[in-house]
C-alpha cells in the first residue's frame, strides 16, 4: 500500500513540473501586449527618433563670421540642424556649429579678447559654447542660449595651443556626439622656434558617429564611425566635414622636402587617439600646441579626447603618406586621411 501510494505521488509529480513547463514555454512564444511582429534585427527608421521640431529641418550652413580690431575679435556662429551624409548612403540630422560637423576653424593670436555672439536658430534645444581656450566661469560665460535668441560673452585667449570647443549643455555628450564640436588654435605671442623651418601647415581634426541621438549607445556603445576632417587655415584649402574617406578622396598636398605643421585635435566625445603618419618621423611635437610642451623623435602622438596638438615631420620622397590613428580598429572604421607628397 504505502509503495502504490509513493507511485501514484511521483507521477503527479512528473505530471505537475510538465504542465508548469509547457506553460512557460507557451507564454514564452507568446508576444507580451508591448511587442510586435517587427524583426529584432530591423531598425527604426530615423524619423522616430528625431526630435519632433526637427524632422525635415536642414539648415543651410550659414559662413563664421570673424572680425578683427586691434586685439579685440568678434566671432559669431550659429547653433543650428544640418544634414551630414557621415558615409555614403548615411545621412545624419546633425546638431552644428554653422552647419559644420567639425564646426568652423577659430583662430585668434594669444592676448586677444574674444567678443563671442552664438545666435541659436535650432526651433527646439538650448546650446552653448564651451572654449577650452579660455578661463571663465562656466555658468556665466558657458551659458545656454535658448532657441531663437542670441548671447554675447567676452574672454580672453592668454594662453597659446590647440583647443577644443563644444557645445556644453546637457546632456553635453548628446550634444558632442551629436556634432557640436570644433577646434580653436591660439597662436603663440613668439611663434614656435621652428617657425622659419615650417614650409606647409595644415588643420586635422578626429571624430566619432554613433548610432543616431541615441544616448546610451554614446554612453555604453562602440562608435560605428571614427573619422578626420580639415579645416582650411588660408583660402583656397580643402575644408572638410568629419565624414569617412573626405580626405583620402582629395588629399592634402606637400612637396619633396617640406618640413609639414599639422595642427591636430581629437574632439572625441570619447575615444583616445594615437596620432601616427607612416613614413615618417615627427621631428617637433608641441603638446596641446603649447611651446613650452616642446619634444623631438616621437613615432606616435597620444591625444585624449579633447586634446591637441602641432606636429611637424619632414618629407623627403615622393608618394602617398596616411595619416591614421594607430589603435586600427578605428582605420578600419575611417579614421584615415592621405598627404600626397610631389616632385615640386
Amino acid at each position: 500500500m504505502k509503495r502504490t501510494k509513493y507511485v501514484f505521488l511521483k507521477v503527479m509529480l512528473v505530471v505537475m513540473v510538465t504542465l508548469i513547463l509547457s506553460a512557460c514555454n507557451n507564454e514564452k512564444n507568446q508576444p507580451n501586449e508591448t511587442e510586435t511582429s517587427t524583426p529584432k534585427n530591423t531598425v527604426h527608421a530615423e524619423e522616430n527618433e528625431v526630435i519632433e521640431a526637427h524632422q525635415g529641418l536642414n539648415q543651410e550652413p550659414i559662413p563664421i563670421q570673424i572680425e578683427r580690431d586691434g586685439n579685440d575679435v568678434y566671432v559669431e556662429m550659429t547653433s543650428q540642424i544640418t544634414d551630414i551624409e557621415v558615409e555614403e548612403g548615411q545621412m545624419y540630422k546633425a546638431w552644428t556649429f554653422n552647419g559644420e560637423a567639425p564646426g568652423p576653424l577659430v583662430v585668434v593670436d594669444q592676448g586677444d579678447t574674444i567678443h563671442f555672439t552664438l545666435k541659436n536658430i535650432d526651433p527646439a534645444i538650448p546650446h552653448s559654447m564651451d572654449f577650452h581656450a579660455v578661463h571663465a566661469a562656466p555658468d556665466k560665460k558657458f551659458a545656454d542660449v535658448m532657441p531663437d535668441e542670441e548671447e554675447t560673452f567676452v574672454y580672453e585667449a592668454a594662453s597659446p595651443g590647440v583647443f577644443m570647443y563644444h557645445c556644453g549643455t546637457s546632456s553635453v555628450l548628446a550634444h558632442i556626439a551629436n556634432g557640436m564640436h570644433g577646434t580653436i588654435i591660439v597662436r603663440p605671442t613668439d611663434g614656435y622656434p621652428t617657425d622659419d623651418e615650417i614650409d606647409k601647415e595644415h588643420v586635422l581634426i578626429q571624430n566619432e558617429w554613433y548610432k543616431y541621438n541615441d544616448l546610451d549607445d554614446m554612453t555604453n556603445g562602440e562608435p560605428s564611425q571614427v573619422v578626420f576632417s580639415t579645416k582650411a587655415m588660408e583660402e583656397g584649402q580643402l575644408n572638410t566635414n568629419g565624414v569617412v574617406g573626405a580626405i583620402k578622396e582629395k588629399p592634402l598636398e606637400a612637396n619633396v622636402g617640406d618640413k609639414v605643421r599639422l595642427y591636430v585635435n581629437n574632439v572625441g566625445p570619447n575615444e583616445i587617439s594615437s596620432f601616427h603618419v607612416v613614413g615618417t618621423i615627427f621631428d617637433d611635437v608641441y603638446i596641446d600646441g603649447n611651446p613650452a610642451n616642446r619634444m623631438k623623435g616621437l613615432q606616435t602622438v597620444i591625444l585624449p579626447a579633447s586634446g591637441g596638438a602641432v606636429v611637424e615631420f619632414t618629407v623627403k620622397e615622393e608618394g602617398m603618406y596616411k595619416m591614421v590613428t594607430h589603435q586600427f580598429n578605428h582605420v578600419e572604421k575611417g579614421a584615415a586621411a592621405l598627404l600626397n607628397v610631389t616632385e615640386n
